[in-house]
């Protein structure tokens, strides 16, 4: 290790961008458990309601593949986690 600090990627960052890590002024939660485990999401405009749903967030490495989504819900004890729940179609 030479010292620096590990960026945290976002969810939706492209992978060829030098700076994928979370920006001043926005929001984010950690998402656990599943194919996007460690990730943060940027949830800067969802509303209170989108955030006690939480997402299905497309992925390509979840069971589906391809078009396939990877279901995270609020941890109920604490909302800054999101915890994955089930991929589907």
């Amino acid at each position: 290790m030479d010292g620096r600090w590990m960026v945290r990627r976002v969810y939706g960052a492209d992978h060829e961008d030098p700076d994928p890590g979370p920006k001043a002024g926005r929001e984010y939660v950690d998402l656990v458990g599943g194919p996007l485990d460690g990730l943060l999401l940027d949830v800067t405009a969802y509303s209170a309601v989108e955030r006690a749903a939480g997402a299905g967030l497309v992925t390509e490495i979840g069971a589906f593949g391809a078009g396939g989504r990877s279901w995270y819900r609020p941890r109920p004890a604490d909302p800054r986690f999101w915890e994955w729940e089930a991929d589907s179609r």
